[in-house]
């Protein structure tokens, strides 16, 4: 049986002042009806599907590639490795060498976190000058079996381009992104169970998720 001990909030908080990739849809909220004038209480939600703390699916970078909706869920869900990369530097690629200790531990994982503590640059331009993965790091994470990744910076690529090589690598092969997470620094516990899981949208890029990192353990 497994025991839940801790849960991790890994997502910005959504509304109109989440920070998003620039040129994106601004969120926007408004009342529908109230409780007193409509017996219920029910908000317009407008977003686009890279708001807040989001997943990619194939189809954002390849026209044939799967949209959010056709994800296996299991590819959403499993066990996480944390990598620590606190101490690189504005716009600062993360290299091979910076994930090559970190490779027997990868083999028996399904998703790589890699934590910048770039979040807590949320609100000045700085968050948008972090650091990202390299185009080797994201081949060599392809080659150990990681069809999905996560990162605590608006973009797993360099933002300010115009290509984005990890994006193209990654939804070639069908694998899954996580941007724009956040609280990395309290998974403060080995073998997190990691939850990416997005919104059903029917024929989307991507969509925004609650992302979650769980402590369990399996008691008989």
């Amino acid at each position: 049986m497994l025991t839940f001990q801790k849960f991790v909030d890994l997502s910005l908080p959504l509304n109109a002042s989440t920070p998003i990739y620039p040129g994106d849809p601004e969120p926007h909220f408004s009342v529908a009806t109230t409780l007193e004038q409509d017996g219920y209480n029910l908000f317009n939600v407008n977003i686009g599907s890279q708001s807040g703390s989001h997943v990619d699916a194939p189809y954002h970078f390849n026209n044939d590639g799967g949209t959010v909706d056709q994800v296996a869920l299991s590819q959403c869900f499993g066990n996480g490795l944390v990598i620590d990369v606190t101490h690189k530097n504005s716009m600062e690629a993360i290299e091979v060498i910076d994930i090559e200790p970190f490779a027997e531990q990868i083999s028996r994982v399904d998703i790589v976190l890699f934590r910048t503590d770039w979040d807590q640059h949320i609100g000045t331009e700085a968050f948008f000058e972090h650091p990202f993965l390299s185009e080797q790091g994201a081949i060599y994470l392809l080659q150990l079996g990681i069809k999905t990744v996560a990162i605590d910076t608006i973009n797993l690529d360099k933002t300010g381009g115009t290509e984005f090589p990890v994006h193209t690598l990654f939804a070639a092969r069908g694998g899954l992104i996580a941007e724009n997470l956040c609280n990395f620094r309290a998974i403060d516990f080995d073998n997190p169970l990691i939850s990416l899981l997005p919104l059903n949208l029917s024929g989307c890029d991507g969509s925004p998720v609650r992302a979650v990192a769980i402590q369990c353990t399996r008691q008989s």
